[in-house]
């Protein structure tokens, strides 16, 4: 009768598992760097290709030669509405002011050059005063200024959202920008131990 040797058998098929377990963990870290080298060489490929499709410099260029235009390059239409309604409103308030300030200014005029200079000299149309017109000339001419500094300020801040806005633009592609929800367990001296759930945000 023939006998088989047990142990060396066992120890034959061990080693032969734990050299198949070494090749496959070897062939699996090997494929996930690989795996990670074309990930992050295809991220850094597209983000090349965002940035270079997103240029700052073109988008505050083109906002500057005309507003909303730097909206239209970053894809951001929406912004069209609050660019030009901001403009119109300012506008509106614009023209408003400057035909109160002309209209109380031709009053003014009237009763200087009639002899109505004295500040309770009334305006045969109006019944303002001389005093009356000239705050009220002074008061529309500071609103009508301030609107037309507000307008100079608008065209700035639309140029600024462009130009910053084109620079956020990697963030939409980042690779490295992850956002997850884990729970949370804190010790707090007064209340004791408290559970929750923390928002991460990794970069």
């Amino acid at each position: 009768m023939k006998m088989f040797n047990t142990t060396g058998s066992s120890r034959a098929v061990f080693y032969l598992i734990a050299t198949l377990l070494v090749t496959s963990l070897t062939c699996f870290h090997a494929r996930a760097q690989n795996d990670s080298v074309i990930i992050e060489a295809e991220d850094t490929v597209l983000m090349k290709r965002h940035a270079a499709r997103f240029d700052p410099r073109k988008a505050l260029l083109f906002a500057a030669i005309a507003p909303g235009l730097g909206q239209v390059y970053n894809k951001k239409y929406w912004k069209l509405p609050l660019v030009y309604g901001g403009f119109a409103v300012l506008a509106w308030n614009i023209r408003n002011t400057h035909r109160s300030h002309a209209a109380f200014k031709e009053q003014l005029f009237y009763n200087i050059e009639h002899g109505l200079g004295e500040p309770n000299d009334r305006n045969p149309a109006s019944g303002y005063t001389t005093l009356q017109l000239r705050s009220a000339v002074d008061r529309t001419k500071y609103r009508r200024d301030f609107w037309i500094i507000m307008m100079g300020g608008m065209y700035l801040l639309q140029i600024v959202d462009a130009h910053v806005d084109a620079h956020l633009k990697e963030f939409d592609l980042n690779p490295n920008l992850r956002v997850s929800i884990e729970p949370m367990v804190d010790k707090h001296a007064l209340f004791g131990r408290q559970t929750g759930m923390s928002l991460r945000f990794t970069f």
